[in-house]
Formats: C-alpha cells, sequence, structure tokens
C-alpha cells in the first residue's frame, strides 16, 4: 500500500514520542509488538507512516532535520529510540500567534520555548509545503490554548486538502462550523484532545462506569494532574485552560446518566514540576454512596509517561484519518473521534466506540 504521508505542527514532546515509536515499531516483529491499540488498522502498519513535513517555532529545532529537532530542548520525552537515522525533513518556521504563553520567558532556557528570528510563514508558504510535501494528513500538537493558532492551520489544511488529526483542545472536529467545511470539502477530521492510551481521562471514565454498572451512586469526584513538561509550564496560565477544563469534565460527564453538579465534578492540570520531566502524576477520587446508603470512596495515583500515552493512540488516529480518505469520506469521524478523543462531536462508551470504529474500518458504518 501507498505510504501514508504526514505533516506535524508542533515538534515538542508528542511529536518526539510520535516519530520515535514510528521508527521502532517499523523494525518490530508483527507477532511481537506491545504497546499498540493495533498493529495494522485498515491494512496499514506503523511502517506505512511517513512524516513528510515539520513545523515549529522554537529556535533550537527551526533549521534542524527532523531526526535531531524531536531531541532538542526544551524536549523531554521518554526515549523510545537513542537516535534515528536522519528524516531528511526540515524542520521550518511556522506562525507564532498565541503557541506561546508570556509567563515561560521567566524560565530557564531548557524549560521554556526560545522562539526563533527566522521570518514566520504566511499562509501559502504553508499551503504549499503541505502540497509540495504531498502530505495526506495534519497532525495540530500546538499548546493548550492555541485558538487562534489552531484556526490558522486548520485554515491551511483545508485550502492544501489534507485530513487533520487535532490532538488539542481545541474545538475543530467537534464545532460545526468547521466540521460542515471539512465536510464539503471532502476532508476527514479526527478530534478534538487526544485521549491517551491508558491516561487519567479514560481511567476516570472507568471508575464512573464501575460505580455505575455496580450500582453505586457517585455525589463527587476529582482528578488533578502535575507534570513536568513543557505542556504543564504552558498551562500554569489559566487564560489557556479553559477548553482543556470542557474537554476533560465533559469526557468525564458524558458517562453519567444524570450530569453531576459543576462544584461536585472538578478535573483539571494542576501544577508543574520541572524536574519530574515527560512523567505525568495524576490523583483521581471518587465519592459515592452504596446499599442502604452506606459511604464507598475511591482514592487513585496513576503514574505514566505522558507523551509516549499520547502517541500510541495518535499512530492509530492518523491510519483511520488515512482509511477515510482512502474512501473519499469527509468531515468528523465519529467512531474515531469517540475512541481516540476526550472532546468528540459525538460521546460514545469506550467499547462501543471501538466496536464502532472496527464496524466503520470494515466498512459496515459510514464514519
Amino acid at each position: 500500500m501507498n505510504k501514508i504521508k504526514v505533516a506535524l505542527i508542533g515538534i515538542g514532546n508528542c511529536a518526539s514520542a510520535l516519530v520515535q515509536g514510528i521508527h521502532h515499531y517499523s523494525q518490530a516483529n508483527a507477532q511481537v509488538v506491545p504497546g499498540l491499540l493495533h498493529w495494522e488498522l485498515a491494512g496499514y502498519t506503523p511502517a506505512d507512516i511517513e512524516v513528510v513535513a515539520a513545523i515549529d517555532i522554537d529556535a533550537r529545532k527551526v533549521g534542524q532535520d527532523l531526526s535531531t529537532a524531536i531531541y532538542s530542548p526544551p524536549n523531554c520525552a521518554y526515549k523510545i529510540e537513542k537516535d534515528i537515522p536522519p528524516a531528511g525533513v526540515p524542520v521550518v518556521m511556522g506562525q507564532v500567534l498565541d503557541g506561546i504563553s508570556v509567563h515561560t520567558l521567566d524560565y530557564a532556557e531548557d524549560e521554556r520555548i526560545v522562539v526563533s528570528e527566522a521570518q514566520e510563514a504566511a499562509e501559502n508558504d504553508i499551503v504549499d509545503l503541505l502540497q509540495a510535501s504531498g502530505a495526506d494528513i495534519l497532525v495540530n500538537y500546538l499548546p493548550v490554548g492555541s485558538e487562534e493558532g489552531t484556526g490558522f492551520y486548520t485554515q491551511c489544511a483545508l485550502h492544501a486538502g489534507v485530513g487533520m488529526v487535532n490532538c488539542i483542545p481545541v474545538f475543530i472536529a467537534s464545532s460545526p462550523e468547521w466540521e460542515q467545511q471539512f465536510r464539503h470539502a471532502g476532508l476527514p477530521i479526527i478530534g478534538d484532545d487526544i485521549k491517551s492510551q491508558v491516561g487519567a481521562t479514560i481511567l476516570h471514565r472507568a471508575l464512573v462506569d464501575l460505580f455505575s454498572l455496580r450500582g453505586v451512586n457517585i455525589h463527587r469526584t476529582y482528578q488533578i494532574n502535575v507534570g513536568g513538561n513543557t505542556d504543564f509550564l504552558n498551562m500554569l496560565n489559566q487564560n489557556r485552560l479553559v477548553s482543556k477544563k470542557i474537554s476533560k469534565s465533559e469526557a468525564v460527564q458524558a458517562r453519567f446518566a444524570k450530569r453531576l453538579p459543576e462544584n461536585a465534578l472538578h478535573v483539571g492540570p494542576s501544577d508543574y514540576v520541572p524536574w519530574m520531566n515527560d512523567n505525568k502524576v495524576a490523583f483521581m477520587r471518587v465519592e459515592g454512596e452504596g446499599f442502604g446508603g452506606a459511604p464507598v470512596e475511591i482514592e487513585l495515583r496513576l503514574s505514566v509517561e505522558d507523551s509516549p500515552n499520547s502517541a500510541g493512540v495518535v499512530i492509530d488516529a492518523i491510519r483511520s484519518c488515512k482509511a477515510a480518505l482512502d474512501r473519499n469520506i469527509g468531515g468528523a469521524l465519529d467512531a474515531a473521534s469517540a475512541l481516540f478523543c476526550k472532546h468528540p462531536p459525538q460521546q460514545y462508551g469506550d467499547e462501543e466506540a471501538r466496536a464502532r470504529l472496527e464496524r466503520f474500518l470494515a466498512g459496515d458504518l459510514k464514519n
């Protein structure tokens, strides 16, 4: 089959984990492949994914080959591979817009973004890059809160005629206006805000489902997260978290038959701890009422390497998006978005979403 040609916006930790993972699994034996939801999906294996374009704004990445840029500061992702062969893909300068939060300028150079002095690319430059590279799919890895930036690159994707996987909590696939533009263009989009493979959101949803399955009424619940990568540094700016909190909260609320009151549910990032690097620790508490009104409480701690946890899902989202391109299906992919993302156009339980995706891949379901 043909390669799936991918363009990456933002060469941070998540992009680093994805690029390393593609190389890692491309060398793997199909019989021994821990860590993947699917070895083969829609006829494509990880070896069929090729990154053909990369865009960033950091001075330590712009102009570098992708194989070098993914290890450049402030990246601190867990190393799946110590190094990878030269990709032949230079990182080009994009648009800054709202892709950086000014508070990060007060941090050490190996923690913050250092904006390149290279000339910012215009929209036609990005469109030309996407078309000249032959990209099929644009993967959005901009920082949380990049509303303008995401809008800019989404418009570029539409003009260039490429599909999109929106990994961040800016609402594109779940926006009727944007979704309609993708549908009219005959281009698929998966979004919004990637769920990690075994992350806080999917675990929190599982706890809610467990309480419901066992007849326990939930009164209150919270989830807080801490970590040391640039994502957590960026999210210290509370003004950038509006859509993130909505995305994470709604992913949990969707599992309640009756919504919890807003003051009974708290979900969101809490703090930045530099020495944690790419490690993310989530704390969850669920309080409920069981038989005869007896209290039931769970407290749970989850520790994961944040960026590989995301990449393990994005690698399937990319292949699902290409499956839609191959079948000339445009618009938001409901099943794939519900399985892979926190804020899809249509929420389904995770088991139902997976079953619907399998039906989509088999051709039994349109999207």
